[in-house]
C-alpha cells in the first residue's frame, strides 16, 4: 500500500457502454422537460431584460435627439431673427446717411429756387436736373399751395384774414414762403408758409 493518495482514473466509457438502470432513466426522461422550460424561461428572462434596457436605450437617445432638434431650431429661428434685424438696421442706416446727405443739399435747393424766381430761363434746367435726381432718390417736394394747413407738415409764420367765404374747412394755406420736402415719406424738412383764415 502507498500514501499516495492520488485517485486512480477512472476509465472513460462510451455513450454505448454506460449503462443505467431504468429508474435513472425515467427520472432523466421526466425532468428533461423542466430542464428545456427552466432553461427557455431564463432566457425569456434575460431577453425580456434585455428589451426593457434597450427600449430605455431607444427612448434616451430619441429624448435627446428631440432635445438637440429643439436646439437646433431655436438656433436657427434665433440666426433668422438677427439676420432680419440687421437687414432692416442697414436699410435705416442707408435711409438716416441718405436723408443726412439730402438735408444737407437743401440750403443749396434754396438758393436755386431763389435764383429760379429771379432768373427762370438760365437756372431751370440745372434747378430740376437737381431736383430729378433727387426725386429719384425719394426727395419730394411739398405741394401745400391751396391745401387745408396740417401742422405736421408746415410752419405757420404768417397769417391772413379769411376772405369770409366761410368754406368751414379751417385754415388754408394761402402763400408758400419756403418749400417743405419729404424723405421717402418722412418731412424732412417742414414749409414755411402763410395761411389764410
Amino acid at each position: 500500500m502507498s500514501d499516495d493518495t492520488t485517485p486512480e482514473p477512472t476509465p472513460h466509457l462510451a455513450p454505448e457502454e454506460v449503462v443505467l438502470d431504468d429508474d435513472l432513466t425515467s427520472e432523466m426522461i421526466r425532468l428533461r422537460p423542466l430542464a428545456a422550460d427552466a432553461v427557455a424561461a431564463a432566457d425569456a428572462t434575460d431577453l425580456a431584460e434585455a428589451e426593457g434596457a434597450l427600449e430605455l436605450d431607444i427612448e434616451a437617445v430619441l429624448a435627446e435627439r428631440d432635445s438637440f432638434k429643439d436646439i437646433a431650431l431655436r438656433l436657427q429661428a434665433d440666426f433668422d431673427n438677427y439676420r432680419r434685424r440687421v437687414s432692416v438696421q442697414q436699410a435705416d442706416d442707408v435711409q438716416r446717411a441718405t436723408g443726412k446727405m439730402a438735408e444737407a443739399l437743401l440750403p443749396v435747393l434754396d438758393a436755386c429756387e431763389a435764383a429760379f424766381l429771379q432768373h427762370p430761363g438760365e437756372v431751370e434746367p440745372i434747378f430740376n436736373l437737381l431736383l430729378v435726381q433727387l426725386k429719384k432718390q425719394g426727395l419730394e417736394t411739398m405741394n401745400l399751395h391751396e391745401q387745408p394747413f396740417d401742422p405736421n407738415l408746415a410752419e405757420a409764420v404768417l397769417h391772413e384774414e379769411g376772405d369770409g367765404s366761410g368754406s368751414g374747412a379751417g385754415p388754408m394755406v394761402s402763400e408758400v414762403l419756403r418749400s417743405g420736402y419729404t424723405w421717402n415719406g418722412r418731412v424732412l424738412r417742414a414749409a414755411m408758409v402763410k395761411v389764410r383764415g
